[in-house]
């Protein structure tokens, strides 16, 4: 029973990460198989969180497993 409780975790952090990138049009990465998020701005990852935990009851946290600041290439 508990390996059906992990399955339908994993399908809801799939699918709030592609809400996320649907409405934010960010990158998600991948860092040993877990999903990071790659924000710009500060302002943006508060925007996202307060989006996760608005339409979803969850913390970024919850969902990804880092969040990083993109860096600029040069």
């Amino acid at each position: 029973m508990n390996h059906v409780k992990q399955s339908s975790m994993v399908a809801d952090q799939d699918f709030v990460i592609e809400h996320v990138k649907e409405k934010f049009s960010c990158t998600v990465l991948s860092c040993e198989g877990r999903p990071c998020l790659e924000y710009k701005t500060e302002e943006e990852l508060t925007q996202i969180s307060e989006y996760v935990q608005a339409v979803f009851q969850r913390e970024v946290t919850d969902v990804f497993f880092a969040a990083v600041s993109s860096v600029d290439a040069d």
